[in-house]
């Protein structure tokens, strides 16, 4: 299972853009999310799946930004029951020049893969630095890293955009490829009366949020009729924050829903 995007995005042609003078300051904070299976063909051979997601979101422009992500599954197929156990930390440069990422990947606690490397954006090119599996280093399309394409997000948001085509490099799988995405951008709306996450919200409960959904394919597998690698839904709100996710693989989808949400200080403004 490939590490769930939440917050990604990239324009190849253009040179690095001031993002964080356009858009409000993304908020540090720490969300919990349970999982459930939401829908498995019969194919997929997957009849149950359970767990749980913690996302830490941690600094500012000034000093870059920080997150540390888990995701444990449980996933009953046939007469198999297996656990997954994902751990990811990166870091990127608040000006989305450099990024760094390292994941553990375990079985039924077993290490089963560690990725591990380093990327740099240049007006040309997204230069990668592996360390794990291997020692090995790429040139690459130019991107954008995950947090410039969340500010990115936000600020064709809130210009009323609805439909556009980006590009990502988020050290995910081998660390060896940029995917390409397409994200829809729906109607900013207020929470309902009865949405079943209000109450793990309370401290956002009264902000407004965009509902998106994002496609993932393989770069170049973006016209004609290609099937997306895999896509995600959630609901955005203007300081990062997203909630009621689903992550539909093509055969299974797993939905995430909040169920605990700490915010933490907000970052000082800093002059870019």
């Amino acid at each position: 299972m490939s590490l769930p995007r939440l917050a990604i995005l990239a324009s190849c042609a253009l040179p690095f853009l001031p993002l964080e003078a356009m858009a409000a300051p993304l908020l540090p904070h720490r969300a919990v999310y349970d999982l459930a299976l939401a829908d498995a063909t019969d194919s997929s051979g997957v009849t149950g799946l359970s767990g749980r997601m913690v996302y830490e979101f941690n600094g500012s422009a000034c000093d870059g930004y920080t997150v540390t992500f888990r995701f444990v599954t449980r996933i009953e197929a046939s007469e198999m029951v297996r656990t997954t156990d994902q751990q990811t930390t990166t870091f990127e440069a608040g000006d989305g020049s450099e990024y760094s990422f390292v994941t553990r990947s375990f079985v039924d606690t077993n290490l089963d893969k560690e990725v591990r490397g380093s990327a740099e954006m240049t007006e040309t090119e997204t230069r990668v630095a592996m360390e794990e599996p291997e020692s090995v280093e790429y040139e690459l399309e130019r991107s954008q890293f995950p947090s410039q394409h969340l500010l990115e997000v936000l600020e064709r948001a809130n210009s009323g955009e609805n439909f556009f085509e980006t590009t990502i490099y988020d050290g995910s799988e081998d660390g060896d490829s940029v995917m390409t995405t397409t994200v829809i951008l729906g109607k900013k709306t207020a929470l309902a009366g009865d949405d079943p996450e209000s109450g793990a919200i309370a401290a956002i409960e009264s902000e407004e949020f965009w509902p998106v959904d994002i496609a993932y394919f393989d770069l170049g597998d973006i016209q004609g009729e290609g099937t997306p690698t895999y896509r995600i839904s959630f609901k955005l709100y203007e300081s990062g924050i997203t909630r009621d996710l689903t992550m539909d693989y093509g055969d299974f989808s797993i939905q995430g829903r909040i169920v605990d949400l700490e915010m933490f200080d907000a970052p000082d403004d800093c002059a870019q």
